[in-house]
């Protein structure tokens, strides 16, 4: 049998999640587009299929920078990455298409040499920003000082807050704090429209994805904050983080707890907060948190 016969791509849906899951353990990258959510957040937009092979995740869409053009991620699996990548070079053959990688990172960027010359390009908003959890967890030390400010300035002014899991109990309170007017003025252009659907569409199956989320909420406003994410090896990847505000210090405070909540109860290492897609506020929020790496990636053509 012809790759393209073995390689049969299909959509990315909730209901793929449990074939995909186990193979995501596989990657070897901190970057989030070999998650559960950083696949299935984005299936719509970058227009995601799958197919699994040998115990090997292989995923078509289209390029990050250029929706025209057809694209595939780094396959993640059992297979060696030499062999999958030369199965995927075969099938663009057959369909008589070139063939591209997009999102690469930039430290599995030599695995790909060996398919011969190719033309690198890199994704420059579409970095992720990793941070050490430690420090999230703690905002200890000078370049923390606005951070810790505007956390203790939201517990002195809320001291009977609570802070608590992303459950089935209180998942239609989330939804409708997200629905509410604190929330009217978000750019619904975009891949800022797309992130808000999906959002929602995260919120709809919470019960059947494997995440972790937790809820900020004081007695004056009621829900303030949210947030969503999941554990890979030693990472935290932050993929939903939703505040008012309206409400000073909120975002702040849930950064924090949830970071000092994860790193206790899975001691990781690292968090990462995922990319700012050139949008220069993100990108100085994200900026002020002190990243300790930007992970960069690139579209390889060969």
């Amino acid at each position: 049998m012809n790759t393209v016969t073995l390689l049969k791509f299909r959509p990315v849906t909730v209901d793929a999640v449990s074939e995909i899951l186990p193979l995501l353990h596989y990657s070897e990258s901190r970057t989030c587009d070999y998650t559960l959510a950083g696949i299935l957040m984005w299936t719509d937009y970058f227009k995601y299929e799958y197919a699994i092979l040998r115990d090997t995740l292989f995923i078509r869409g289209v390029a990050e920078n250029d929706k025209s053009q057809t694209a595939f991620s780094m396959p993640i699996g059992r297979l060696p990455l030499r062999k999958s990548l030369a199965m995927i070079c075969d099938y663009c053959t057959a369909k008589g298409t070139r063939p591209l990688f997009s999102a690469v990172p930039e430290d599995r960027l030599p695995d790909f040499y060996c398919l011969g010359a190719c033309h690198i390009e890199e994704l420059t908003d579409w970095a992720d920003y990793l941070y050490d959890a430690g420090q999230l967890a703690t905002l200890s030390g000078n370049k923390y000082s606005k951070k810790r400010n505007h956390v203790n300035r939201f517990v002195s002014e809320h001291p009977c807050f609570s802070f608590e899991p992303v459950s089935l109990r209180n998942i239609e309170a989330v939804k409708e704090f997200y629905a509410s007017d604190a929330f009217a003025g978000e750019d619904r252009s975009g891949t800022a429209g797309e992130e808000r659907r999906q959002v929602f569409g995260v919120l709809d199956e919470y019960g059947r994805l494997p995440f972790e989320g937790a809820v900020l909420s004081s007695p004056e406003d009621g829900i303030v904050a949210f947030t969503i994410g999941e554990v890979i090896g030693d990472t935290l990847f932050v993929h939903i983080e939703k505040m008012n505000h309206a409400v000073k210090g909120a975002g702040e405070t849930i950064n924090k707890l949830f970071a000092a909540a994860m790193t206790d109860r899975y001691g990781i290492t690292y968090i990462n907060r995922e990319e700012d897609v050139g949008d220069e506020g993100l990108r100085k929020a994200k900026q002020s948190y002190h990243p300790v790496m930007l992970l960069k990636k690139y579209n390889l053509s060969f």
